[in-house]
């Protein structure tokens, strides 16, 4: 005799139930189909555009290589992005939403509508100037005091080369430009700890000092 237990879960597989066993389809029909290929296309947009922000953030794709990536994928999104357009999804944050999409770097990007690297002369050019003008005086000042490790150095150093980058009022072979690339490169060879002797250092804050006059010269 069979017990109450195996009984129960001989119902479970009850044959006489055909429909338990039919295959569960997302859509009916070619149109229903599209539409879901095109909500996933929107997706991985969207999360191939927040995995490209990281990477620039980490410094592990030039700047070149961002703004090329940058600008494809938020032409893709756009165009996927119009063929979900709807009453449920009147923008692209609603569709994130909806969807549990948790990309913050690719929705800012997509906000702003360009890469990081490219900024408006009109309504950034007095911001980049200031930064451009900050960062050359915090670094000359934390060469003269003393802080020449590469952790204490590198990121200012990257974050003035990258304003310099998206200027675009600045001259493509301004010799500024050149001398701070040079040394984000040098500190690109060394571990965190490292740090710059003392001929590089008195070098490094000349390379800077001229190179602010130089930035200074260019905006009159």
């Amino acid at each position: 005799m069979y017990s109450a237990n195996s009984r129960r879960h001989e119902r479970r597989f009850d044959t006489n139930r055909p429909e338990l066993y039919e295959e569960v389809k997302l859509f009916r029909n070619a149109r229903e189909r599209e539409k879901y290929d095109n909500m996933a296309d929107l997706f991985a947009l969207i999360q191939t555009l927040q995995c490209l922000e990281k990477a620039y953030i980490k410094d592990a794709v030039t700047a070149k290589e961002y703004t090329e990536a940058c600008s494809k994928l938020l032409a893709q999104i756009s165009a996927a992005f119009n063929l979900v357009k709807s009453s449920s999804y009147p923008d692209i944050p609603s569709f994130m939403k909806e969807y549990y999409l948790d990309c913050p770097a690719a929705l800012q990007r997509i906000e702003e509508g360009k890469p990081i690297t490219v900024q408006d002369n009109q309504g950034n050019i007095s911001k980049s100037i200031a930064d451009v003008i900050s960062l050359y005086i915090t670094l000359c000042d934390k060469l003269q005091m003393d802080m020449r490790a590469k952790d204490e150095l590198y990121t200012d150093l990257k974050c003035l080369a990258d304003v310099l980058d998206r200027m675009s009022s600045i001259p493509p072979d301004f010799e500024g430009k050149k001398k701070v690339y040079f040394w984000v490169s040098e500190l690109d060879k060394l571990s965190a700890a490292d740090t710059l002797d003392e001929e590089q250092v008195r070098q490094m804050v000349f390379d800077l000092e001229s190179s602010r006059e130089a930035f200074v010269r260019t905006l009159n």
